[in-house]
């Protein structure tokens, strides 16, 4: 784990893997041992419950520090921007073919 950091809709998680780890599991993991975790100790008044899916992006090395601090900065960030408009952005950037009925969806 190299940072974390999120706001009331979404996490931004930077971590580092080995070319033999599987990205789908681990996310696997986390989601169900925090869906377990938040709920078993009543962190939220309702049933607390992860959208389907992720979205994963790969940095060289020399940008560490600046996806870092982007992490860190998760609150000042969404006041200028959604997270909706930024994802979209990002799926534009790395050049993801992608249809809008199939990510991220807001909050109920």
């Amino acid at each position: 784990m190299l940072a974390i950091n999120g706001v009331e809709d979404h996490i931004h998680i930077l971590i580092g893997m080995r070319p033999t780890q599987s990205l789908s599991d681990l996310l696997q993991d986390t989601k169900s041992g925090s869906y377990k975790w938040i709920n078993d100790n009543k962190l939220t008044k309702r049933k607390f419950a992860w959208q389907e899916g992720y979205g994963a992006f790969s940095y060289s090395k020399s940008h560490v520090p600046n996806v870092i601090r982007y992490i860190h900065n998760q609150e000042e960030h969404h006041r200028k921007k959604s997270f909706l408009e930024e994802y979209e952005e990002f799926l534009k950037k790395f050049e993801v073919d992608y249809d809008r009925r199939y990510i991220f969806k807001e909050p109920e």
